[in-house]
């Protein structure tokens, strides 16, 4: 075993989110993969773990604490310009190999990321929120890593956020279950996922699948968090006009109200061989996004280069509500009651009231 096996297994605790099976067998509910694990063995994710016939889980570190634009995550219809206080463990049940948090995220998978022990650190869900609140943070975000296989942690973070009043979200790839998500629901309030591709095969290549992220998708919606959707656009991989299309038309029969994100590619990781994506794919997929009745579509990670992509427009009089340049909030306009102030159109999202602005 490793020294950072041996370190991660030493921070965890009895796990909450699984079944006791005969022959001290556990099913595991955390993510969709349900793996089951034998004594001694571990799940996909790695760092889900038997001993002695109980699921030990991650609790009581982070491999990442920072305060991110809530743009950053990216959410636009939460909270605009508010700071996010983003936590992050290590480990994921995917393996994509254009992953950008592949440090945190492929721990214990490849030993590439063994180097990622040196971002271990022992923390409370009281000093974090201690943090949040001196740092001024509105929201508090599992994310770097696939949050769903640390969820027992989030929800003790999240129970303390809750009560100081702060919203609470995850940045996931959106392979959940019932169980997690309804132990989740009571501190949840957004949910943004990760929509990789349309192709059943290409998302087995990712170690995932596709159907599972499309019922993650509804099941988060249908049980009313704020969901925004997001689809790295890669050339070669999923930006054909055929599989653009076929996410735009699976989110707007879901919701026209559902924010899409297009964004862009970079070589990182082990994928090298694409281009990255420039801002014309980016603004074809948007158009698509806006052609199939999605009212709220954006083109991230190219500031400056998609035009209109990176405002909220109202969806009936196309005034400009949010200007944003990047991570940046240039003019914000929606009232305190989340209306356009020209027409009075109803804008979805969780918004700043009161008064309160960016």
């Amino acid at each position: 075993m490793s020294s950072l096996a041996n370190l991660l297994d030493d921070l965890t605790v009895e796990g909450e989110l699984h079944e006791s099976l005969a022959d001290g067998e556990v099913r595991c509910h955390a993510c969709g993969h349900r793996c089951l694990i034998r004594e001694g063995k571990r799940g996909i994710c790695q760092v889900r773990f038997n001993e002695g016939g109980k699921l030990r889980v991650p609790f009581g570190y982070v491999a990442a604490l920072q305060n991110d634009p809530i743009e950053k995550k990216p959410f636009s219809h939460v909270l605009p310009g508010a700071t996010a206080l983003t936590f992050g463990m290590l480990g994921c049940d995917y393996h994509c190999g254009f992953c950008q948090n592949w440090l945190t995220s492929q721990a214990l998978r490849d030993p590439a990321s063994d180097i990622a022990a040196q971002f271990v650190r022992k923390i409370t869900p009281e000093e974090i929120i201690k943090h949040a609140r001196r740092t001024k943070a509105s929201v508090v975000v599992s994310s770097y890593n696939e949050p769903l296989i640390t969820s027992e942690w989030a929800a003790a973070i999240f129970k303390e956020a809750k009560q100081a009043g702060l919203m609470c979200a995850y940045v996931s790839n959106g392979n959940n279950t019932p169980e997690v998500m309804d132990y989740l629901r009571p501190y949840l309030d957004a949910y943004k996922i990760d929509l990789k591709c349309m192709s059943e095969k290409k998302y087995r290549t990712l170690g995932g699948t596709l159907q599972n992220t499309l019922d993650g998708i509804k099941r988060a919606r249908d049980l009313g968090l704020w969901v925004e959707v997001v689809t790295l656009v890669i050339p070669g991989f999923n930006d054909s006009n055929e599989e653009l299309w076929d996410a735009a038309r699976f989110l707007a029969g879901l919701s026209p109200d559902i924010p899409w994100h297009v964004t862009a590619f970079h070589k990182d990781y082990k994928m090298i061989a694409p281009d990255n994506t420039n801002s014309q794919t980016l603004i074809r997929a948007a158009e698509i996004g806006r052609e199939a009745g999605l009212r709220y579509v954006y083109a991230g990670n190219l500031p400056g280069n998609v035009g209109e992509y990176e405002t909220t427009s109202c969806p009936r009089c196309n005034y400009p509500l949010v200007t944003r340049s990047g991570y940046l909030i240039q003019k914000y306009k929606i009232t305190s009651e989340g209306k356009c102030p020209k027409c009075g159109e109803k804008i979805a999202g969780l918004w700043h009231s009161q008064g309160i602005r960016p």
